[in-house]
């Protein structure tokens, strides 16, 4: 019989595995479109019902393609919001932070997808200050530094103040699970633009889709050995 401890491990690569595609879905080209060929050349009506239908089914692939992928092709980033990558990027680091050995022990997993988590949004909000205009490139800047000194200085107040990993944890998880909260509701702030627009052209169609993969693996896991900060982050999702 397997042990909770293998079947635990087993089900967090397979979150860490669930949650980089998470982490890279901005960049990943999960499907292509396929054209659909025109049957009836000769008669213009089939072929413009053909080239229309062809013409729509490009369009609404367009509107999965990934975020940065249009991006940089674009040159600008429009309409897309910074806020999704913002609220990952100081969540990773508060989870980086959780499973550091000083603090929650034996949390390789947690510890190991959070930091490539770190390092993959940061590239993200590096495209964003190059592809976005003078304002927005201040404000993002300027939240991602307010980001950084925030976990600075929460690694110093926990490491000092608290003496314990139980009371360690317990801090941080705590600060995680609002971390979590903002990571997954981040999404959300583009709705306004899609009901105003009737079009997903800028919400993270990827995005969405594995953050809901990634809650039920983990959920999964956090239960096989009972983690109630994982566990809550998770089923907020």
């Amino acid at each position: 019989m397997v042990s909770a401890e293998v079947a635990r491990t087993v089900v967090g690569i397979i979150g860490n595995a669930i949650a980089l595609i998470l982490f890279l879905s901005p960049v990943l080209i999960l499907f292509e479109p396929h054209p659909i060929p025109i049957f009836d050349s000769t008669k213009s009506t089939h072929s413009d019902s053909n080239f229309d239908q062809k013409s729509t089914l490009t369009n609404d692939w367009k509107h999965f393609r990934p975020t940065f992928i249009q991006i940089v092709k674009k040159g600008a980033v429009e309409q897309f919001s910074p806020v999704p990558y913002l609220a990952t990027f100081v969540n990773c680091g508060i989870w980086v932070l959780y499973g550091l050995p000083l603090v929650h022990p034996h949390s390789l997993l947690v510890i190991t997808i959070n930091g490539a988590g770190l390092l993959i949004e940061t590239v993200y909000l590096l495209l964003f200050l190059i592809y976005s205009d003078r304002k927005m490139r201040i404000k993002v800047l300027i939240i991602m530094l307010a980001e950084i000194v925030f976990v600075g200085v929460l690694t110093v107040l926990v490491l000092t103040v608290a003496h314990t990993t139980s009371v360690r944890s317990n801090i941080v998880g705590s600060i995680a699970i609002v971390g979590n909260i903002m990571m997954y509701a981040a999404p959300l702030s583009v709705m306004k633009l899609v009901i105003t627009t009737k079009s997903v052209e800028y919400m993270p169609f990827y995005l969405s889709l594995f953050s809901l993969l990634n809650g039920i693996s983990w959920t999964i896991y956090a239960l096989i050995r009972f983690d109630p900060y994982i566990v809550v982050i998770v089923d907020d999702n």
